[in-house]
């Protein structure tokens, strides 16, 4: 009897303390870890000049579409939204040392955009417009 209570207690133990069981696998609904996402919505930039990555950061978004909401040079942010889509997006730019770090992120609805591609294609498009910028290409 004594054995049988033991073994319902361990059983009831081992129940209750998987259900406080979380995983990091899923963040905001998506299947991807919070390193796999910051990594895949970060750039870095060999340049230390953080207001013209800030201008090709806005040319790239109005590029693709996106109408400019904010705007803000000193905390390094810019955020907009594409009317042909629905999606939003903002981006932070950061210097670091010799180098300007940009993180996008999207979200498409109320859903954040988990496909790496998106953020490789308009990174992309950024490279692009800093090297025009560097340049002076209009």
């Amino acid at each position: 009897m004594k054995n049988k209570i033991n073994l319902l207690l361990i059983i009831f133990l081992t129940l209750s303390l998987n259900a406080c069981v979380t995983t990091r696998d899923n963040i905001l609904g998506t299947p991807h870890t919070q390193v796999q996402m910051r990594n895949y919505q970060s750039r870095s930039f060999d340049t230390s000049n953080k207001t013209m990555v800030m201008q090709a950061l806005l040319s790239t978004m109005q590029d693709l579409g996106f109408m400019i909401e904010k705007t803000d040079e000193k905390l390094g942010l810019v955020s907009g939204t594409s009317f042909s889509n629905g999606s939003k997006v903002t981006a932070t730019v950061r210097t670091q040392g010799k180098k300007t770090i940009v993180r996008l992120n999207a979200q498409s609805g109320y859903s954040a955009i988990s496909n790496p591609i998106t953020y490789q294609n308009f990174f992309n498009s950024l490279e692009q417009s800093l090297f025009l910028e560097a340049n002076e290409v209009e």
